[in-house]
């Protein structure tokens, strides 16, 4: 029985404000409850611990309706409506039947690196079963889907998607409810870590399926009239609040510039992103036509998984954080981007690291709007995707295994507050680490220390968030691919504030001294081989001399300030046991404006 779409619908009808707020919170309730069945469910750490997915519902026309919060910002370019647009496109609506599920990875659609994968199921209406109403659907991190290196993503120098490993274009991995066991084993057969993956893929079609049958239940309780009615509503009321936002902007043009360090490949040519944004009553526009073209190595993303994410993730940040996320969110957001740029490359680009330079545009973007509107930005943040990842033959079980993590650094101290964290960056939102004790349990590695950076934050009114430093030691061979950036662009302060220190790792072989690294594939270590990590800080808001003493004193007594930081940025005499002179405290101060 073949679906068709409930388009041509006639004008909202109004819904009363009681019934519009139980339908908002049930349909923002399915993805959270599918979200946490999904970290219990799955069988990789990048889902159950990192929390590397999106969760959401969108409608027959592929419109954001609601997504869970605790995915990650990098996927707020609706990519999951993306991936149902490019079904619809390929099927047709008459062939898309109740009881299909469709999965996509394809580049040239989602703009990302193959990994990820985007799961959806249509939702139906209960009194009429060959009307799709909305789809439901989940983004998620396969750990491997084959390609040159172990890991897939983890590459820094492939030069096209086909090294990077197999691609699903928008092919039904169940057909009216039937697994088509020839795509099961296109995938056990294209990825070296089948039983994980497979595992994965249960998890994944579990909370399609569940997220589809919730949805049903509230369209058979108030009909789907009036649920497609309140989403409208919703949209409605979110573009609203954004526009109000936007208006409070001072109109005018905004720019800001930055870079990457490199490609991964021309080491010599960094990645240069200057940013426009123009401020027109309730237009926001940001305008990437300046940023650098298309690079050779794999820091490259597609138009929706590069600009465009880039773009929501900062009109997010700087317009309505506070309010949960649907497609009237970005109704005054506009973007300028030409094609071939490194943020809206070809469909056989490299992409495997696509989401590295994401953090650094939306940290220009908000960075341009400072002298807009001082009290929504902060400084830089560390915006280094700090991948780390470890992959080997386990010594307990024999069998491969590939360990991915990233860096947890400082943000930017902001107006009236120090910078927040170590999180890890603005793309990722709060997603944890994967902890210790599972990384020695499952990996022949071994945690030695894990502990703040000191004098990584940097020096502000409101100081910069702190980095860590991480300590490895290696219990058994293994290869380490590394991916480090704004080394030489540091988080930059802000109204006078100080740059962060930049993050980058140090290798140290027995008997040799320590050997600095920020971006590497593959780099062979043996047992008793050490690793450490150290991860960068955010940068200040405001003039240091004007912090008030008693936190310095508190961040020298925390480890997060030296005494000769605090001496030497913040012109703050304390004795050994981080009481102030107050006295020396003045004359320093006053010598040094």
């Amino acid at each position: 029985m073949p679906i068709t779409a409930a388009a041509d619908r006639p004008d909202t009808r109004p819904v009363d404000p009681i019934t519009l707020e139980i339908i908002r919170q049930l349909l923002q309730a399915i993805p959270d409850e599918v979200e946490t069945d999904l970290t219990r469910t799955a069988f990789s750490p990048l889902i159950y611990e990192y929390k590397d997915y999106a969760v959401g519902m969108v409608d027959a026309e592929g419109r954001l309706i609601t997504q869970s919060r605790g995915g990650i910002p990098i996927f707020l370019a609706n990519v999951l409506g993306l991936a149902v647009l490019d079904g619809i496109a390929l099927y047709g609506r008459n062939g898309i039947k109740p009881g299909d599920v469709i999965i996509t990875n394809h580049a040239g659609t989602l703009g990302q690196h193959l990994n990820n994968v985007v799961m959806y199921a249509p939702v139906t209406d209960p009194k009429n079963r060959s009307r799709i109403i909305a789809f439901m659907a989940i983004l998620a991190h396969w750990t491997d889907v084959g390609g040159r290196y172990v890991g897939s993503s983890a590459s820094n120098d492939t030069t096209e998607l086909f090294q990077e490993g197999i691609q699903f274009r928008s092919v039904k991995l169940r057909n009216a409810g039937e697994p088509v066991p020839e795509i099961y084993r296109m995938i056990q057969y294209n990825t070296r870590f089948p039983e994980m993956v497979l595992g994965d893929v249960e998890a994944q079609l579990a909370g399609c399926l569940k997220g589809a049958a919730l949805f049903e239940d509230i369209a058979a309780k108030f009909g789907a009239g009036v649920v497609l009615d309140a989403i409208s509503t919703m949209w409605a009321q979110s573009e609203a609040v954004a526009r109000q936002a936007v208006r409070s902007i001072p109109d005018g043009e905004y720019k800001a510039a930055s870079f990457l360090d490199d490609d991964g490949i021309d080491l010599d040519r960094r990645i240069e992103c200057p940013v426009t944004v123009r401020v027109e009553g309730e237009r926001f526009v940001v305008d990437f036509s300046e940023i650098s073209e298309q690079v050779r190595g794999p820091f490259n993303s597609g138009r929706y998984g590069g600009g465009i994410t880039a773009a929501r993730i900062a009109f997010k940040y700087l317009t309505t954080p506070g309010e949960l996320t649907n497609e009237g969110s970005f109704a005054p957001l506009e973007v300028i981007l030409p094609d071939g740029k490194f943020l809206s490359a070809s469909d056989t680009a490299p992409m495997a690291r696509y989401s590295t330079p994401i953090s650094t545009v939306v940290d220009t973007i908000i960075r341009a709007m400072a002298t807009a509107v001082p009290d929504r930005v902060a400084g830089g943040h560390h915006a280094s995707m700090g991948s780390h990842r470890f992959q080997g033959i386990s010594p307990h079980t024999g069998r491969l295994f590939s360990h991915l993590d990233t860096a947890h650094g400082g943000w930017g101290g902001s107006q009236g507050r120090d910078g927040s964290g170590p999180f890890k960056t603005l793309a990722h939102g709060d997603t944890l680490d994967v902890p210790v004790e599972v990384q020695e349990a499952l990996y022949p590695l071994q945690v030695d220390y894990f502990g703040f950076r000191a004098d990584s934050c940097g020096a502000g009114k409101f100081r910069g968030g702190v980095g860590l430093d991480k300590a490895y030691t290696i219990q058994h061979a293994v290869k380490l691919t590394l991916t480090f950036e704004r080394h030489g662009c540091p988080p930059w302060g802000l109204l006078g504030g100080a740059d962060g220190m930049p993050g980058y790792v140090e290798i140290q072989r027995k008997g040799d001294e320590p050997k600095k690294y920020l971006k590497a594939t593959d780099i062979p270590l043996g047992a008793g081989d050490r690793v450490f990590i150290h991860t960068g800080g955010g940068g200040g808001y405001g003039d240091p001399l004007e912090r008030d003493p008693e936190l310095v004193a508190a961040d020298v007594r925390k480890g997060f300030v030296t005494h000769a930081a605090a001496l030497e940025d913040y012109g703050v005499v304390l004795d050994a046991g981080f009481n102030i002179d107050v006295a020396k405290t003045n004359a320093r101060r006053g010598a040094a404006k």
